[in-house]
């Protein structure tokens, strides 16, 4: 069992969640593929609107069938959902939670902090 090391309760420990492996490994498997900087910094656009893989592709620097792959990787994770308006395919967020995890990373690794 593990132990934390904490002094007479000032140490607030965290609630312990039991997942199985499986529910493990299917967050281990999501979380490889967002560990990319093209992916990183797409999440980071998709949290303030909404865009399309050329607009995303201009801004990350690739090509669009580079960003395309990024995003079907990504969409099978369930990281985002897409919508067509006309001839337009446009990428949201569907998954609430990486506004949570892009805070973590911003905070940790943004110049100056």
């Amino acid at each position: 069992m593990a132990t934390s090391k904490s002094t007479a309760g000032t140490t607030k420990r965290r609630r312990l969640k039991n997942l199985d492996l499986e529910e493990l490994g299917q967050a281990a498997d999501c979380l490889k593929t967002l560990a990319h900087p093209v992916r990183i910094r797409m999440v980071q656009l998709l949290l303030h609107d909404r865009y399309t893989v050329g607009e995303l592709a201009e801004d990350c620097g690739v090509l669009e069938n580079v960003a395309s792959e990024h995003l079907r990787l990504m969409q099978r994770c369930g990281f985002f959902t897409s919508e067509r308006e006309g001839r337009r395919v446009y990428y949201r967020v569907a998954e609430p939670h990486l506004e949570n995890i892009l805070d973590c990373i911003e905070s940790r690794f943004q110049p100056g902090k």
